[in-house]
């Protein structure tokens, strides 16, 4: 809003270029803010369904909740770089005046980024909106009913649970691997818990669910690959839930 107007010859460069620079400096903060995060880390969920079907299908990949938690693997610089190649169809030497680096330089952070990510994609194909949503029905339904049977048969042998309360909600300091674990903490957690009041929304161009207990908010999406559950992320921490819409 300061810039001097008349001088920006391409609104949408000048945009893209500002708030890729932010980002890095945001992402670049955030990392040292990481170390000290109490338990596992996860991306703030933001409802997509005012989208429309044709932005999040444009999107799809590079908003679904699992990219986004693998690409917190990638430095700040190589995040931008695929955001900017995959997300928009940027040419390399454009990105290059974005970060600070040359062309070949950003060429190859994108062959690096794309290794790291597909290092932890997991084998199998993803499910289309309507099989996500059966499929998530189906878990609720066997974890309200302690379904044990049901649940194992839902989740695949390595799948990986994550909860991030950020030290305001309780929630596992520490990720929760394989099946048998994860469907223990499940079952643990209702059995305690409860579910509280159900509701499905759009998360991040996926199916997702919200819950609300005792006035206090949750939201977790899963990753499924071949008709199971490979990851499910929950996201307690009130702070990073300003960006889903409240139930009515």
């Amino acid at each position: 809003m300061r810039a001097d107007h008349a001088a920006v010859r391409s609104a949408r460069a000048f945009l893209i270029t500002a708030v890729s620079r932010l980002s890095i400096d945001a992402l670049t903060s955030a990392r040292a803010r990481r170390e000290a995060y109490p338990g596992p880390w996860l991306p703030e969920p933001v409802a997509t369904a005012e989208l429309g079907p044709a932005e999040t299908a444009e999107l799809d990949d590079t908003l679904a909740y699992a990219t986004l938690h693998l690409m917190e693997r990638l430095s700040p610089p190589e995040r931008a770089v695929v955001v900017l190649r995959e997300a928009f169809a940027m040419p390399y030497d454009e990105i290059a005046g974005i970060v600070g680096a040359s062309g070949e330089a950003c060429r190859q952070m994108q062959h690096r980024a794309t290794s790291k990510l597909g290092e932890g994609r997991r084998d199998g194909a993803r499910p289309d909106a309507a099989a996500h949503r059966v499929l998530l029905e189906r878990f609720l339904a066997a974890a309200r009913a302690g379904d044990l049977e049901g649940l194992t048969a839902m989740l695949r042998a390595d799948v990986v649970a994550y909860n991030d309360g950020g030290g305001k909600a309780r929630a596992a300091r520490r990720p929760i691997l394989g099946r048998e674990n994860v469907v223990a903490f499940v079952l643990g957690l209702l059995s305690r818990y409860g579910l509280g009041q159900v509701s499905f929304v759009e998360i991040n161009g996926q199916v997702g669910v919200e819950t609300v207990m005792d006035d206090a908010t949750s939201v977790f999406a899963v990753d499924m690959r071949d008709g199971r559950i490979a990851s499910i992320y929950a996201v307690l921490n009130p702070d990073k839930l300003t960006r889903v819409a409240p139930r009515p």
